[in-house]
């Protein structure tokens, strides 16, 4: 019995019928947004001649976030970390993929990381740069709004199922 229940299990999908119709949609869409951001800051990055759009006075510098030694990771421009996320991000938070069981313990997984990021990098530009950049905190507002919304369709989500 335990068998065919294994086997009913992994033959079903997740009822996103149970999601607000937009919660998907709003998901992917924050998740192009991120795309979006991220290339601004990878060129900025690459770029010699680019100039973050981004007023400069004793607190706010996206200049001095940017150029940083906290702004790479593990050797690699954070930018980049966040373009290739994000991309990968949009893929995963594409709406016709949520009912997939195996995507929605990766979505979360996924966001659960992303926040965990985020407060690392707030810590780095608060305490360590001590400035702000407003690209940066464009982007920890999208990956708060999705980390909200993937936790709330997790929660409704879990525990449903349809026949495939």
């Amino acid at each position: 019995m335990a068998r065919s229940v294994d086997i009913e299990s992994k033959s079903t999908s997740l009822d996103v019928d149970l999601l607000p119709k937009w919660l998907p949609w709003a998901i992917f869409i924050l998740s192009l947004v991120g795309v979006a951001i991220s290339s601004y800051l990878v060129y900025a990055h690459f770029t010699t001649t680019a100039v973050l759009a981004c007023p400069e006075n004793g607190t706010i510098n996206c200049a001095k976030v940017t150029t940083s030694a906290q702004s790479y990771f593990l050797g690699i421009p954070v930018s980049m970390l966040g373009l290739g996320f994000f991309i990968v991000y949009s893929i995963v938070n594409f709406p016709l993929f949520f009912s997939r069981r195996n995507l929605l313990y990766l979505r979360t997984a996924m966001s659960i990381a992303s926040i965990a990021f985020v407060l690392w990098l707030v810590y780095a530009e608060l305490l360590v740069i001590n400035a702000i950049c407003l690209w940066c905190s464009g982007v920890h507002i999208v990956t708060l709004a999705i980390f909200l919304g993937v936790l709330y369709s997790f929660s409704i989500l879990k525990g449903s199922s349809r026949p495939a």
